[in-house]
C-alpha cells in the first residue's frame, strides 16, 4: 500500500450501526490527501513550513499538529499530537496543536467519509493516518540534513527533535524545515517511511505524559466560543416556543427595545431573537418580549403518555424485525425456565458544561463561523443554504468546546442554523454571537430518545439460554428526517437496537423486534447512543438468567462468551481487580454487580460495589473497570474517559430524566435536571488489557455497563430488580 493510500486510511470501518455514516453518505467527499507540501502554506508567516495536512514545523523547532477532530474534553489533541511526536522522535515540549479548518477533502473522518467527530472514532480512524504523516515529515527532514551534511540518511539519529551524526554534526527540525519542504514526499512501499516498532515507543502508551491542553485550560488561554470578541459584535438570545413544533403567531418587542444595550429584535424560523451589545442585555431584552405562540402543530402529549404507548407497543409483536436467528418458538417449548421482564427509559439531555453557542458573520458574500464545530460537513452546507452562498464560501474556525456528548453533531445543525439565520435577519452588518442559557439547553430538545423493552428469555436444564425474544419500542433518531432513507433499513433504525440485535452471548435462538413510535420531540445520539438502554436490558436479563440457573454471574458470562476472547479478557480483568470470588457473601447492606458490553469496537466490563443506606438509598462505593480498547495511546486519557463515562452513566441511572407535561419540558436548570454530585462519585479503578492491536474507541464505551452493573449490585444487596431508570426516589431494604 502506498504512502498516499496509508494516509488516506484505506477502506473505511463498518459503521453501519452509527447514524454518522448516513450523514457522510451524502457528503460526496473525496479523500485525496497526499504528503507533498501545501504550496499555499509552505512559506507561511514566520517561516512555518507545512509538510502535509497534519504537520507544521516552525524555525524554532516547534511542531504544530493540525487536529481534524473537535476536542470537547475527550483528548484527541493530546492523542494525535502523541502519534506525530512518536513518529518524528520529537520532544513533548515541542508539540503544539491547532484545529483544522473546514475542508473535508483534507480532514475527513475516514469512518464517516465526512469531516466530523463522534462515535468514539477519533483515534481509531487516525492511528495510521497521523503516524504516516509524522513518519513522512521525519523522513524528508532527515534527508534534508543528510544532503547538507553529505552523509547517509541511515547514519542520522533523531532524539527529542534533534538530528545528530557520529561526526558531531547536530541540528534541529526547525533548521532543516525550509530545505525539507522542497524535497518530494516519500512515496511507494511502506518501508520507505516505516512506522516505529512498538517496542521502541517512548510516548505511546507511556504514563506521565501530561495532556497538551492542561496548561491553556488551567491558565485561561484556551479559547472557547464565549471568549470570542470581535469589533461590533452583538450577542443574541432567542425566545423559543415552549412546545416543540410551536411557531410565532405574533410578538410585541416594545419593552425589549427599552432595555439598555438592546440593538435589534428580529423574527427567525426558530423564534424571536434579541440582539444586544452584551449578554446580560440580550437576556433581559428577551425576558421583556411578549410572544404569542401558535401550538397548532406542536407536540402536546406528556412523557407519561408516550411511555405508556411504548409499553403497549412491546406487549405485542414489533412492526420490524432486527434479528431473527434460529427458532425462538421451538426454544421456548423445551425450556426449563422462562424469565420475563419489562423496562422503560426516559428522554435524557446531554447537559454539557458549556451550553450551545456560535459566532456567525455574513459579509461580502461569505460566511465566517467560530465555535466548537463537531460536524463541519453538516454545519458548513447548512450555513451556506441559509446565507444563500455556496459551501466553499463558508469558513469554520473551530475552537475548544466544553463537552458535547453528541449534542453538537446534529443532522439539522440546529443551533448553527439559528445563528446564521439571526445574522442574516439582522442585516449581516455585524458579527452575531448566539448564546443559549442553561435553561435553553435543557429545554432545547435533541434528547436521548425514550424507550420501552420487553424481554422473554428461556434457559435449558443446564441453566444456559436456549431462547431470547426481545421487543423494543421508542423514538427513532433518524425517522422523519432527511436522512431516513439512508439510515433506516427495512423499518429498523440501527441506533434503536444496537447492543441487542448483535447480542454477544451465545444464544442459539434470538429474535429482536422493533416498533418505532413517532413524537414531535427532536432526538439525537447521546453518549453511547443505543447502547445506553440496550446494555442495561441485556446485562440485567443475563443476571436474572444466571440467578435462575443458580450460577455465579461472572462464571455464567464467561461460559456464554467462551468464543469472544476480547470480552473474556475485559471481564476477567475487571473481576480479578475487583476481588470477585464466586459464591462469596458480602456483609448485610452491601451488594456487588457486574456487566460487560461492547460498543464502538471496545469492550468494557464493570464491577460495581454498593451500600444500602439507613434511609433506603443507594450509595455507590467503588467501580472497577476492565477495558479492551486495543493499543492504549495515553493511559491517563483512557482512565479519564472511563471515569467520566462512569460518572455520566451514574448520573443518568440515579436521577436524570427529561419529562414533558402537555408538551412542555418540566426541567430547566441543574436544580431540576440535577447532575451527578461529587458526593455521589465512587472510587473508580480502570485497568486496560495489554494489546498491540489498533486502537478502538474510548469516549463512549465506559457508559453502557454502569447502569446494569449498578442494578445487579442492588439486586445482590436487596433481592429487588431494577428495570426502570432512573432510580429516582426509590427506597430499598436489604435482603
Amino acid at each position: 500500500m502506498s504512502i498516499q493510500d496509508r494516509i488516506r486510511g484505506g477502506a473505511p470501518l463498518d459503521m453501519s450501526r452509527r447514524g454518522f455514516l448516513a450523514i457522510a453518505g451524502g457528503a460526496g467527499v473525496g479523500l485525496m490527501v497526499g504528503l507533498k507540501p501545501l504550496p499555499a502554506e509552505a512559506e507561511a508567516a514566520g517561516g512555518v513550513v507545512q509538510f502535509n495536512p497534519f504537520v507544521k514545523v516552525a524555525p524554532d523547532g516547534a511542531i504544530t499538529v493540525v487536529v481534524k477532530h473537535l476536542d470537547m474534553g475527550q483528548g484527541p489533541t493530546t492523542g494525535l499530537a502523541t502519534l506525530i511526536a512518536e513518529e518524528m522522535d520529537a520532544d513533548w515540549s515541542q508539540m503544539r496543536t491547532e484545529f483544522a479548518p473546514a475542508d473535508a477533502n483534507l480532514y475527513a473522518n475516514l469512518v464517516f467519509k465526512a469531516q466530523g467527530t463522534g462515535g468514539s472514532t477519533a483515534m481509531a480512524n487516525s492511528w495510521e493516518q497521523y503516524r504516516t504523516a509524522g513518519a513522512a515529515a521525519r523522513a524528508v527532514l532527515v534527508k534534508a540534513a543528510a544532503d547538507k551534511w553529505q552523509v547517509a540518511q541511515g547514519e542520522i539519529v533523531v532524539e527529542k527533535g534533534v538530528l545528530s551524526h557520529p561526526s558531531g554534526k547536530r541540528g534541529t527540525y526547525g533548521e532543516f524545515a525550509e530545505a525539507a519542504a522542497k524535497l518530494p514526499a516519500p512515496i511507494g512501499a511502506p518501508q520507505e517511511t516505516p512506522y516505529k516498532d512498538a517496542a521502541k515507543f517512548k510516548l505511546i502508551g507511556k504514563e506521565g505524559l501530561h495532556r497538551i491542553d492542561n496548561d491553556p485550560k488551567t491558565d485561561g488561554t484556551a479559547i472557547y466560543t464565549q471568549d470570542v470578541k470581535l469589533p461590533g459584535i452583538l450577542v443574541a438570545a432567542v425566545a423559543h416556543p415552549p412546545r416543540f413544533g410551536g411557531k410565532v403567531k405574533s410578538f410585541d418587542d416594545s419593552e425589549a427595545r427599552k432595555v439598555k444595550g438592546v440593538e435589534k429584535v428580529v423574527q427567525i424560523p426558530q423564534g424571536v431573537a434579541v440582539l444586544a451589545r452584551n449578554t446580560w442585555a440580550a437576556f433581559k431584552g428577551r425576558d421583556a418580549l411578549k410572544v404569542e405562540w401558535d401550538d397548532s402543530g406542536a407536540e402536546m402529549r406528556g412523557s407519561e403518555q408516550m411511555l405508556k404507548e411504548a409499553r403497549e407497543a412491546v406487549s405485542k409483536p414489533g412492526t420490524a424485525v432486527a434479528t431473527d436467528k434460529g427458532d425462538v418458538a421451538a426454544g421456548f417449548k423445551g425450556a426449563a425456565k422462562v424469565v420475563e421482564a419489562e423496562y422503560t427509559f426516559p428522554y435524557l439531555a446531554h447537559a454539557a458544561m458549556e451550553p450551545l453557542n456560535c459566532v456567525a458573520q455574513i459579509k461580502d458574500g461569505a460566511v465566517k463561523l467560530t465555535f466548537g464545530s463537531q460536524f463541519q460537513s453538516i454545519d458548513q452546507p447548512t450555513a451556506a443554504a441559509i446565507a444563500g452562498v455556496t459551501p466553499d464560501k463558508v469558513a469554520i474556525e473551530t475552537v475548544w468546546a466544553g463537552g458535547s456528548f453528541g449534542r453538537r453533531a446534529v443532522p439539522t445543525a440546529d443551533y448553527v442554523a439559528e445563528a446564521v439565520a439571526i445574522a442574516k435577519a439582522s442585516g449581516g452588518d455585524a458579527p452575531v454571537k448566539l448564546v443559549w442559557t442553561r435553561d435553553d439547553d435543557t429545554k432545547g430538545g435533541y434528547y436521548r430518545p425514550f424507550y420501552a423493552h420487553r424481554v422473554r428469555a428461556a434457559i435449558g436444564a443446564d441453566g444456559m439460554p436456549v431462547a431470547w425474544e426481545h421487543r423494543i419500542a421508542g423514538q427513532s433518531i433518524f425517522a422523519g428526517t432527511a436522512l431516513e432513507a439512508m439510515a433506516v433499513k427495512d423499518g429498523v433504525d440501527e441506533t434503536s437496537v444496537e447492543g441487542a440485535s448483535n447480542l454477544a452471548y451465545a444464544v442459539p435462538n434470538l429474535r429482536v423486534e422493533l416498533t418505532t413510535l413517532k413524537a414531535g420531540v427532536p432526538v439525537l445520539w447521546w453518549r453511547s447512543v443505543g447502547h445506553t438502554h440496550t446494555a442495561h436490558v441485556v446485562e440485567t436479563m443475563i443476571d436474572e438468567l444466571a440467578h435462575a440457573a443458580g450460577k455465579d454471574p461472572v462464571e455464567y458470562r464467561l461460559d456464554l462468551l467462551k468464543d469472544k476472547p476480547r470480552h473474556l479478557a475485559a471481564l476477567k480483568l475487571a473481576a480479578e481487580k475487583a476481588g470477585w470470588t464466586p459464591g462469596s457473601k458480602l456483609e448485610k447492606g452491601k451488594g456487588r454487580g457486574v456487566a460487560v458490553h461492547e460498543s464502538f469496537n471496545t469492550i468494557v466490563a464493570e464491577v460495581v460495589d454498593v451500600s444500602i443506606t439507613k434511609d433506603g438509598g443507594v450509595k455507590v462505593d467503588r467501580v472497577v473497570a476492565g477495558v479492551e480498547c486495543g493499543t492504549v495511546i495515553n493511559p491517563d486519557v483512557v482512565r479519564a474517559q472511563v471515569e467520566g463515562g462512569v460518572g455520566f452513566g451514574l448520573g443518568a441511572a440515579l436521577r436524570n430524566a427529561i419529562t414533558l407535561e402537555n408538551g412542555v419540558v418540566q426541567q430547566a436548570n441543574f436544580d431540576t435536571y440535577e447532575p451527578l454530585r461529587m458526593s455521589d462519585m465512587p472510587k473508580v479503578e480502570v485497568y486496560t488489557v495489554p494489546s498491540d492491536a489498533k486502537p478502538t474507541g474510548i469516549g463512549e464505551p465506559g457508559v453502557p455497563p454502569l447502569a446494569p452493573a449498578l442494578a445487579n449490585a442492588i439486586f445482590s444487596a436487596t433481592g429487588k430488580r431494577v428495570r426502570d431508570l432512573p432510580l429516582g426516589d426509590q427506597k430499598f431494604t436489604t435482603a
